[in-house]
């Protein structure tokens, strides 16, 4: 059973709002329940490994997915249960934390762009360029006629990279407010997960709207043709992982990475 048609359910329209109010969270894309999709899941990861073998050793092309949610929408889980098939060779894994001093002293695309996947490589960005569009608007940490101005520079930016062979897939995990509520508490009560939960957290769970505003925007405004968005509903975990797998495992397919052709040389060639 293929997941969905995204470009129906998940995709954000180019040119059309990404509408955040009217996307149920705990859509469960017709998959039925979670675990008859295990094993489906399974195989996803499965080719998801293949083909990123092919990418890997054809070394031409790369593909960079770009994780955005709030907190505990389930980008690590995201990370962990949907790229555990991958070569760690050819995965390049970056979280986005506060900037440093030598990143503030640059423009804010100088430390994603020098992050970006290398040729064959999936790059993925936990958190990414978005933060400077979507957190510090919220925040208020930029005027507004600077983080607007921003969405033309993504864009464009997000232009080079798939000119210049790079096939992004933009995923935004979008919870619920009262499954965020749930899964924090979960951390708070958890000694294993305790230390991911920051004051902040609440500061930001309190800016519910905002945040949701500014998605809202920031999708519509940077949903491209070379680099869409898609909404994955992210309140139950199992269906967050089938989809943003077969999202991956499309487009990689899209791509077709093919094997080098062996050296010919080698065709009589017995090891004794």
């Amino acid at each position: 059973m293929k997941v969905v048609s995204h470009a129906a359910l998940l995709g954000v329209s180019p040119g059309h709002p990404a509408d955040l109010a009217g996307r149920d969270p705990g859509d469960r894309l017709g998959l039925g329940g979670k675990s008859e999709n295990l094993e489906r899941l399974d195989e996803l990861v499965a080719r998801l490994g293949v083909l990123h073998n092919r990418l890997w050793a054809e070394a031409e092309r790369s593909l960079l997915l770009v994780l955005q949610g709030l907190d505990a929408s389930g980008k690590d889980g995201t990370i962990k249960h949907v790229l555990t098939g991958i070569n760690p060779q050819g995965c390049r894994i970056v979280s986005f934390k506060a900037p440093t001093p030598e990143e503030l002293a640059h423009d804010y695309l100088w430390r994603v762009h020098s992050a970006c996947p290398e040729r064959g490589e999936v790059g993925i960005f936990n958190r990414s360029h978005y933060e400077d569009v979507v957190a510090v608007r919220v925040r208020k940490l930029v005027p507004e006629h600077v983080w607007h101005t921003r969405y033309h520079h993504i864009r464009e930016f997000e232009r080079l990279l798939t000119d210049e062979g790079t096939t992004l897939v933009k995923v935004f995990l979008h919870i619920s407010r009262d499954e965020q509520g749930k899964r924090l508490q979960e951390r708070l009560d958890d000694p294993e997960k305790v230390w991911k939960f920051q004051r902040s957290d609440l500061d930001d769970r309190a800016l519910w709207a905002d945040y949701q505003q500014a998605y809202d925007e920031a999708l519509t405004e940077t949903s491209t043709d070379w680099a869409p968005w898609h909404v994955v509903p992210a309140d139950h975990k199992w269906v967050r992982n089938m989809a943003v797998a077969q999202l991956l495992v499309d487009a990689l397919e899209a791509l077709d990475p093919k094997l080098p052709e062996p050296d010919p040389s080698l065709v009589d060639v017995r090891i004794t």
